[in-house]
């Protein structure tokens, strides 16, 4: 298999980096919900990159409703850009069936240097729901989790489905910005501007013609226009 590492990054001979950021989603369509979290979370634990990594059969949404991998990974690269850290990595598109998160981390552990710390990024709706992932348990034996706040949903939750779902021995971090697995990984909280935008509100407003200017980046905005893209049933 190929080698899942951002087009403009060559891993073997660019200058090593020890923290490296990994955000998946369907990203159907990017917005800036999602880059203004990746920006803060870039600074908040100093990673050296963060990589947007689109899923290309995600195994929680059925594929109808989906735009296809190589339109949502184009619009992705084009929000991203020519950002110095953050970066769009193809990996799940690479590999056949589902794209379960378990599998690309363990294909990036092998493929990364044994000293890179990868942080998994994700919302706190999707880890309260963690049981229903691929082998969710050997996820906590791979990285850390970086759980980001989501409107309408309490953070106090998240302890009960740690201990109940994932290892009875979970321990609350002495300064309370998190979780510590018996691993040694963390499951860290990480406060960043709530930005009300959705993807699905952004395919409502274009499939029914009003606009979607300023949540999503001009150059994403004009792509699905210019595309027509989200003017049938999907949701």
């Amino acid at each position: 298999m190929k080698s899942g590492y951002p087009q403009n990054l060559k891993a073997k001979t660019q200058k090593p980096f020890s923290r490296l950021g990994l955000f998946g989603g369907t990203f159907n369509p990017i917005h800036y919900g999602h880059l203004r979290s990746a920006e803060e979370v870039v600074e908040a634990l100093q990673l050296n990159q963060l990589w947007f990594m689109p899923a290309a059969v995600p195994p929680h949404k059925a594929p109808p409703d989906l735009t296809p991998f190589p339109v949502r990974l184009a619009m992705t690269r084009l929000a991203v850009g020519r950002h110095p850290v953050l970066k769009v990595s193809d990996v799940e598109g690479r590999r056949p069936g589902k794209s379960y998160s378990v599998e690309t981390l363990r294909f990036l552990k092998e493929e990364l240097p044994p000293d890179c710390e990868l942080f998994f990024i994700l919302g706190l709706d999707a880890i309260l729901e963690i049981q229903t992932w691929k082998d969710y348990r050997e996820l906590f034996h791979l990285c850390h989790f970086v759980v980001l706040d989501r409107p309408g949903f309490d953070r106090s939750l998240l302890q009960e489905v740690l201990l109940k779902e994932v290892h009875h021995d979970i321990q609350p971090l002495a300064d309370q910005t998190g979780f510590i697995h018996p691993s040694g990984y963390r499951i860290l909280f990480q406060a960043t501007t709530l930005l009300d935008i959705s993807a699905t509100r952004i395919r409502r407003l274009t499939r029914e013609g009003r606009s979607s200017r300023y949540l999503l980046p001009e150059r994403v905005r004009r792509f699905i226009l210019r595309n027509k893209l989200y003017l049938d049933n999907c949701q």
